[in-house]
């Protein structure tokens, strides 16, 4: 893992570059009339819950996940895939203009393993594109000035001071997860294969696979141990929403042992009696978080007496009944999961897709809903949410725009999802999917062509296909307007999208939204801090010094902030751990560097507020509290806060 260069020069250059190379940003924001206004929500009040077939917000509203999957995080690059082409503010911006309101995240188990244990890597070249170079302006010898970032300025918030260092995978999954919350949009993670591969997922299980660059085994143990440790970590983020435990276990039942099954035994590849034991394990550290259970491949057909878990397969009369991987739910009927914090985070995931892909046999006929239902979903997944029993997710559905059969299966599902509040998550964003294709098509992008709402990435999508999905979108009714799933946060920032509590105050009850094929709610009730905690108000006045030319001025704001009194605040102040992981890094270093250089985005509040504040505490948040964040990180001050 490659660190930061400790040199007083370092520090000197990141905190000259947030003052004097924002220093005109700097100044419209402090002179903002509401300063304050695009603070991140930082209240951890947009946690969900399962009551029956719906998911609830936290005052009993119910809400609706529909988004998409942005993979590579599970693959040997361990990023993204195309921020080696475009910039990812960009990439989630659009997304959310396009009214995303939830992203999962596909990861490995080698993955987390690596978070867990300090061995993240460097983000590589070919995962991701990234450079703030030069990473402040120079003054040449004859007075030319070439500004900030004029050789580089690409995902330059997941460079080092250098401006050109690539940061860790670790760090660069804390930076996505920061810019979604900015744009008002929720991410859970799905462990998508034992090994970082980019074809892990046609792996049967959760454990048995040797890591790629470990001589590690991945165990069920360790499965579940860094998903608790990941569930930990981000208990205090309601960004995170939570944790889809595996994706497509899967295999034949003649496999036996080397398939994932559905019973009540307590064998290592019983998928029921592993999922449950990992929920738990996640519920213990974060009992707010969505806990999202995947199916299996097959299932035990009971078609002749004595059949079993492993026994050859038949041509006629199969002692096993197929479904797509991590599609069938059969099994839950009898065997529900029911971890010991109860079923109220439960939500069943399975995953559909069209004959495209592959021409399973209920397709060989002029298919409907209802032969659909008939012969595959209904006995398969579709019954726990017809049946009140719990939520679903569909996790993956998709395809190839064809003009015949797939189009026709993708817009047959896309409406039952609508008119029976099921949640979904389509496959995938990413083009270079080779059974699905994607929802966008390309990327180009130009440095020249930076605007206040752009980094310089075109996205281009896949008009037709994303038509055909944004219909599935969570919307209002009349005007069109893409719903989120925080309370505060809108989703996007053009005005396409709404926060929950803006919707839930001024459009349910009017116009209402496309939820179960369109629904007026009656009564509701919005969410607001002094419901969910008691507050204490400070106000703190901070003077910061920015240089613009020649001329040096000292801008002075006023910020009230609010502290939560909640469980959820750390114990006491952690001086310099401006966010708020409990521990203090150079990552702090530039939370405060960017609160200092770029309030509207990246202001600070409450007790990451206070935390920052580890120069001469009460002087206010400057450059200064940075620098000692990095003297400490480089061993040359033995603890904070830094008393002049």
């Amino acid at each position: 893992m490659k660190k930061l260069t400790k040199t007083m020069a370092a520090f000197a250059a990141a905190a000259a570059l947030a003052v004097t190379g924002a220093a005109p940003e700097l100044n419209a924001a402090l002179n903002s009339p509401n300063v304050n206004a695009n603070a991140v929500d930082s209240n951890n009040d947009d946690w969900l819950h399962a009551e029956g077939s719906r998911l609830y917000d936290m005052n009993g509203n119910e809400v609706w996940l529909t988004g998409a999957n942005w993979f590579g995080f599970n693959c040997s690059e361990r990023c993204p895939h195309y921020l080696y082409a475009g910039d990812c503010d960009d990439m989630l911006r659009e997304c959310a203009e396009r009214g995303i309101n939830v992203i999962r995240f596909p990861v490995s188990t080698e993955l987390l393993y690596e978070w867990m244990n300090g061995l993240a890597e460097e983000v590589s070249a070919g995962g991701m594109q990234a450079a703030y170079n030069p990473p402040q302006d120079v003054v040449g010898e004859d007075g030319t000035v070439t500004k900030a970032g004029t050789y580089g300025s690409i995902n330059k918030d997941f460079v080092t001071a250098d401006g050109m260092t690539r940061v860790n995978t670790d760090e660069a999954f804390d930076i996505i997860l920061g810019k979604c919350k900015k744009y008002g949009i929720k991410v859970f993670v799905d462990v998508h294969s034992p090994h970082a591969d980019n074809s892990g997922h046609n792996y049967n299980l959760w454990y048995g696979k040797e890591m790629n660059d470990h001589n590690i085994t991945v165990t069920t143990d360790m499965w579940i141990e860094t998903l608790a440790w990941l569930a930990d970590k981000y208990k205090n983020d309601d960004t995170l929403l939570g944790f889809d435990l595996k994706n497509e276990p899967h295999g034949k039942g003649q496999e036996g042992e080397a398939a994932a099954k559905w019973d009540g035994s307590k064998d290592e590849n019983n998928w029921a009696y592993a999922a449950t034991r990992c929920a738990d394990a996640v519920l213990d550290k974060n009992p707010n978080a969505l806990i999202f259970i995947e199916g299996v491949e097959q299932s035990l057909s009971g078609a002749m007496p004595g059949d079993y878990w492993g026994i050859s397969d038949r041509r006629d009369n199969s002692p096993y009944i197929g479904a797509w991987w991590g599609g069938n739910f059969r099994g839950a009927r009898e065997y529900p999961i029911k971890p010991e914090h109860g079923t109220s985070q439960i939500v069943y995931s399975p995953h559909d897709y069209g004959p495209s892909v592959y021409a399973q046999t209920w397709f060989d006929k002029d298919f409907t809903e209802q032969t659909l239902l008939d012969d595959y979903w209904y006995d398969t997944w579709a019954y726990l949410n017809a049946e009140n029993i719990a939520p679903e997710l569909i996790g993956e559905w998709g395809g190839h725009m064809d003009g015949a059969e797939n189009q026709k299966w993708m817009t047959i599902l896309r409406d039952y999802m609508i008119n029976h509040h099921i949640n979904h998550t389509f496959w995938c964003l990413n083009t270079n999917s080779g059974d699905t294709g994607g929802l966008w098509a390309g990327f180009s992008y130009n440095l020249n062509a930076v605007t206040d709402t752009s980094n310089g990435t075109t996205i281009t999508w896949e008009e037709d296909k994303y038509a055909l999905f944004e219909e599935s979108l969570w919307q209002t009714q009349k005007t069109g307007k893409y719903i989120g799933l925080d309370h505060q946060i809108p989703l996007g920032i053009t005005g396409t999208g709404l926060s929950l509590n803006e919707f839930y105050s001024n459009y349910a009850s009017t116009e209402g939204s496309n939820l179960d094929g369109g629904t007026i709610v009656g009564s509701s009730n919005p969410v607001t801090t002094d419901k969910q905690v008691d507050t204490t108000t400070t106000t703190k006045t901070t003077a910061t010094t920015v240089s613009k030319d020649t001329t040096t001025t000292t801008v002075t704001t006023t910020v009230t902030t609010t502290v939560s009194s909640d469980s959820d605040k750390p114990d006491g102040i952690l001086y310099g751990d401006a966010n708020l992981d409990k521990k203090v890094t150079v990552a702090d270093a530039v939370a405060i560097l960017q609160h200092v250089a770029l309030y509207d985005k990246y202001g600070l509040e409450g007790q990451a507020l206070i935390n920052a504040d580890c120069y001469n505490p009460g002087d206010g948040i400057t450059a200064k509290d940075a620098l000692s964040v990095q003297k400490l990180d480089a061993k040359v001050l033995a603890e904070l806060p830094e008393i002049d």
